[in-house]
């Protein structure tokens, strides 16, 4: 008798994970997303409103606009696989096909690439993919004859969809189907609510979670049970991946990998893997040179510890240095600052000094 377990990321299982996830989970994954665009219309996408039905391209959080920002994203977090996402990808299929053409000549055939497709593909489409060197294949759809495809082509192929409350019969009654063919792959996700998606789901009847989540309330008992069926109906490997694993595991851990290759000696790592130190804010940016080289004069400061930042107009400084100088330059504004270690440089905290 098969038995679904709880992972350590706190997620569910039944049977084996796909590698895709295991590299996810892992932070060791850089997320392109391909285009905004997709004709699929779902009720439920939570894509925000900067990328929804926009032709752009991000890796990771870097706007990209050329392949070199793909590789340097990918360097800096150590990735040892990419997931291209979007929207819908296939809607940009030669942008995909360049991407896997680039990452395998860079990184070599085992680094790791799934896509996800929101529609059908031909055969030729599919071989064009696996010449590429696509490692998995997860289709967003509600039937089991585009995987079946993929499968006989060659391509390791399954589905991804939204654990949604009330579907049971739909969800099972596709789990036989998959079933059927085999199918290597099958990925539920915790319905979640976004700016983009309230009034939808609202306007059927969910409700959030919590006040701590924006998870859809039932999504997750829902899953536990499609995947307590799945083990005594079906031969299936199913992962339920719940929201907060990806903010409080896989982004965590993608963090990390990311911060010990950007920060700078006058940075510190923390836990979770934002960046803390000091700052001086709130002076005119012809003046931020002269008044760091007075303060490396006048207080002996290592230089390392201590750069002007030009593009935030700030200089910035090890967290202890400007404790210090707080209590000893009182015409200058000092704070601590947290912050994201990615491209965007996200800041989470600041606290005047």
């Amino acid at each position: 008798m098969r038995r679904v377990v709880r992972t350590p990321a706190n997620s569910l299982l039944l049977g084996k994970m796909p590698k895709g996830c295991q590299l996810c989970i892992k932070g060791a994954k850089l997320v392109i997303f391909v285009t905004g665009l997709c004709k699929r219309g779902c009720y439920y996408c939570p894509l925000s409103e900067g990328r929804r039905d926009k032709d752009v391209v991000y890796a990771n959080e870097r706007p990209v606009k050329s392949e070199r920002d793909i590789i340097e994203e990918a360097e800096l977090i150590d990735a040892l696989g990419t997931g291209m996402t979007g929207g819908d990808p296939s809607m940009r299929l030669r942008r995909v096909l360049s991407y896997l053409w680039l990452l395998k000549r860079r990184f070599g055939k085992r680094h790791h690439i799934h896509m996800y497709c929101g529609g059908e593909l031909s055969v030729g489409q599919l071989r064009k993919l696996m010449r590429a060197g696509l490692d998995e294949l997860r289709f967003h759809t509600w039937s089991a004859k585009p995987v079946e495809l993929a499968l006989r082509v060659g391509i390791r192929a399954g589905v991804e969809i939204p654990a949604i409350p009330g579907t049971f019969r739909r969800t099972t009654k596709l789990l036989r189907e998959l079933d059927r063919i085999r199918c290597p792959i099958v990925n539920l996700n915790e319905l979640e609510f976004s700016d983009t998606n309230l009034s939808e789901l609202k306007a059927r009847s969910f409700e959030i979670k919590s006040d701590e989540s924006m998870a859809v309330k039932g999504s997750e008992e829902f899953a536990r049970r499609v995947l307590e069926w799945a083990a005594k109906n079906t031969r299936l490997n199913i992962h339920y991946c719940p929201s907060a694993l990806k903010d409080n595991v896989q982004l965590r851990n993608r963090l990390r990998r990311r911060a010990k290759n950007v920060a700078r000696p006058h940075e510190v790592i923390t836990e979770d893997g934002l960046l803390v130190k000091g700052i001086i804010h709130g002076l005119p940016e012809d003046k931020l040179t002269a008044v760091c080289r007075r303060l490396i004069r006048s207080y002996q400061i290592p230089k390392e510890l201590i750069v002007v930042d030009r593009g935030k107009r700030r200089i910035e400084m090890a967290w202890y240095v400007a404790e210090k100088l707080a209590k000893l330059e009182p015409s200058l504004k000092f704070a601590l600052l947290e912050e994201y270690p990615t491209f965007d440089r996200l800041e989470t905290m600041l606290v005047p000094l």
